[in-house]
């Protein structure tokens, strides 16, 4: 079909700084390394210690619920990528926000800007923890083949949060979506390796045990209170296992027109289908082997001393597919900023002038100022808060249920509605909100679940 430039790049914030159009290349194949680099992230780790407060029967159910949920939603929000307009045929909301704004109007623009940059930002914290837990693993299982199995090897989290820090600085100077193609290329054929590694060393280790470890109720706790608060901070990190709802419409534009709306459907079933899969046996394989032990990162529970090549194998490509996942969720951030800064400071030089650097061996380099700056200041502060809260399990439960509803669910059902002029009081309006409304439920008990893991965890009374 050849290249195209795509309709309504006049909006894009990447444009206002360098006053090009973006040529619109994009594949199905593209889309999909999009998607499962935002997919297959920190959240499949914690998926078995999930499955074992939920048990073998709600577990499972409880995984391929969230998978459903998430590809109806994002169905419906692909279909609110274009709207038909009298005069010049369509318009394009090329990023969630310009969605939310042209069917809900700006007020629930505003409310959505907050929820969606926190939503960003917080994947960007929680990715930068796993990535540290990670790299601390390797470090851990090389420190045991040095100095022997009773050995110490003891080490803390901050170093290695501000290495992947540093190395974010670097990566987040790539300009946008449409030139990072490569990166998720690389995150995620990483993802695939080390999914299948942690399906593996579970499948492994149950072999091992001879015999299928769990229970239909998942761990056993004195404390009712205590049970249902894991069960419902379990929720929460299922939720966040599919995190990628907000970066929908910006991975749909950079796909060749006309199709993108197909392909993009296309794109997202074949990505949660293989997602879902990965899902499935890292938590089923992982809750069998372990049980009622099942650790909170998956890969922390193998005997890093005995499977040590395999073990730092997984976690470096973990730590590289979190690079890119960092970039992901980071991108449409970076947009939305130094695109209102751009169009606020249309004549400023810091904001809008790009600086040739020319270093020994390396091609010359394209600097904006404002960019440098912004996103330093950005990586620098995602990199602070994960020192400040470097609780895996918890971070993630809260993040999952905080933003499940209304970013999932609410905003991409009500933008439905009103794209398709729906009446609320027709059958599929009822069955929609009603749809919207067990969700929040589930988003609400989810929420209450994780903040009190994450308090606990914080105040010492849980190692969870």
């Amino acid at each position: 079909m050849g290249t195209q430039v795509g309709y309504g790049e006049l909006d894009s914030p990447l444009l206002s700084s360098t006053q090009q159009l973006h040529i619109k290349t994009g594949t199905i194949w593209t889309a999909i390394a999009h998607i499962i680099t935002g997919l297959i992230g920190a959240g499949v780790l914690s998926l078995a210690w999930s499955v074992a407060q939920l048990g073998w029967v709600v577990g499972p159910l409880v995984i391929f619920f969230f998978a459903g949920v998430t590809l109806l939603a994002t169905f419906l929000l692909c279909d609110c990528y274009r709207t038909p307009h009298p005069e010049t045929g369509r318009i394009v909301n090329s990023s969630y926000l310009k969605a939310v704004r042209h069917y809900l109007g700006p007020r629930s623009e505003s409310i959505c800007g907050v929820l969606v940059k926190e939503s960003l930002f917080g994947t960007g914290v929680a990715y930068t923890i796993t990535a540290a837990v990670s790299a601390r693993t390797i470090q851990k299982s090389n420190c045991f083949r040095k100095e022997g199995h009773q050995a110490s090897c003891s080490y803390g989290d901050d170093m290695y949060i501000i290495l992947f820090g540093c190395v974010q600085v670097i990566t987040s100077q790539i300009p946008d979506f449409h030139n990072m193609k490569w990166l998720s290329v690389v995150a995620t054929l990483m993802s695939f390796v080390y999914s299948t590694i942690g399906v593996g060393l579970g499948f492994n280790k149950l072999i091992e045990n001879g015999e299928i470890k769990g229970s239909i109720g998942g761990v056993r706790v004195l404390s009712s209170f205590k049970k249902w608060s894991l069960i419902f901070q379990a929720l929460g990190d299922v939720a966040f296992s599919f995190p990628f709802i907000t970066i929908v419409l910006e991975i749909q534009d950079t796909l060749k027109f006309p199709a993108e709306n197909k392909t993009m459907k296309r794109a997202t079933l074949t990505s949660v289908m293989v997602a879902t899969f990965f899902f499935f046996c890292c938590a089923c394989f992982g809750y069998a082997a372990f049980g009622d032990d099942a650790p909170g990162n998956i890969l922390t529970g193998f005997d890093i001393y005995e499977l040590s090549w395999l073990v730092n194998l997984a976690n470096a490509c973990i730590v590289v597919h979190l690079v890119g996942g960092y970039q992901v969720f980071s991108q449409p951030v970076f947009a939305s900023v130094e695109g209102w800064l751009a169009m606020k400071f249309s004549n400023n030089s810091f904001v809008n002038d790009i600086h040739l650097v020319k270093l020994p061996v390396l091609p010359a380099l394209k600097v904006n100022l404002l960019r440098l700056c912004f996103r330093t200041t950005y990586v620098v502060s995602t990199t602070g808060i994960a020192m400040l809260f470097p609780y895996f399990n918890q971070v993630l439960g809260v993040l999952g249920a905080f933003n499940f509803w209304p970013l999932l669910i609410y905003f991409p059902v009500e933008m439905y509605l009103v794209q398709r002029d729906i009446d609320v009081w027709k059958t599929k309006g009822i069955l929609l909100r009603a749809f919207s409304g067990i969700c929040l439920l589930v988003s609400i008990v989810a929420f209450a679940g994780s903040v009190e893991g994450l308090v606990s965890a914080k105040t010492g009374k849980s190692k969870l």
